[in-house]
């Protein structure tokens, strides 16, 4: 059973900077061959936004109105998945999520594994 445990969130002023993290338990190798793991993230009244992902081949993609501000990367020794969010904008609030499974899916809900999600909101 893959147990996710994101951190990171906080309160920031526009234009800051936040490094997210997501800790991934129970995974015995490179964690990204195994699992496709993807951020997504709510804001309040909107839907759930598929922010960025790491396929199981160790590709990368982020959405594309993101990118140049938000960065995807592991750490494989330490299970751990990275979103870097640079110049953040109030509009980027919301409940920041990981989730996991053997394949990509568009829709947060579809994901065998997801954690509880660590807030960010970004003040302007």
């Amino acid at each position: 059973q893959l147990q996710l445990v994101e951190s990171g969130g906080g309160s920031v002023e526009a234009g800051g900077s936040l490094e997210l993290s997501c800790a991934a338990s129970a995974v015995s190798e490179s964690m990204y061959k195994h699992y496709c793991m993807t951020w997504f993230r709510h804001a309040p009244g909107k839907e759930d936004e598929e922010v960025a992902r790491m396929d199981k081949d160790g590709s990368t993609t982020v959405a594309g109105s993101l990118k140049g501000r938000f960065t995807i990367s592991t750490d494989n020794a330490k299970h751990i998945l990275y979103l870097q969010i640079h110049s953040l904008k109030p509009e980027d609030t919301a409940m920041y999520s990981c989730a996991a499974d053997y394949q990509c899916w568009p829709q947060l809900a579809w994901y065998r594994y997801r954690g509880q999600g660590t807030q960010v909101t970004v003040s302007s």
